[in-house]
């Protein structure tokens, strides 16, 4: 069964939002790049990308995204969301720019 390129998107959302590293990490490509927009990838392995979120969810054990708005087009998806660390918390917005390929999340760009 093929996967749309925004159903991926909002799985690998709610694997994050559940705080399963397993399952998050699985929607991204091994050789994922990661870098804020219009700046060289800081990461570009799935091993770094998982250690990066394995401190993220130790951190922030509470930590949750709110989608505030979405934009597909193509293997492009964009996502404006609300970073919440805890209730009553931390919050920022960010926007997250997922490149798709071969049924994976290949390449994530960050505004922030």
């Amino acid at each position: 069964m093929t996967v749309s390129n925004v159903d991926l998107v909002q799985a690998q959302l709610d694997a994050y939002n559940a705080q399963d590293l397993d399952r998050y990490c699985s929607y991204f490509a091994d050789d994922i790049q990661v870098a804020d927009l219009n700046k060289p990838p800081h990461t570009s392995d799935i091993e770094t990308y998982r250690k990066n979120y394995a401190g993220v969810f130790a951190k922030f054990p509470e930590n949750k995204v709110e989608l505030l708005n979405r934009m597909v087009c193509g293997a492009t998806v964009i996502d404006h969301e609300k970073v919440i660390r805890s209730p009553g918390g931390e919050t920022f917005e960010v926007i997250a720019i997922y490149t798709l390929a071969d049924g994976k999340i290949a390449r994530v760009d960050f505004v922030k």
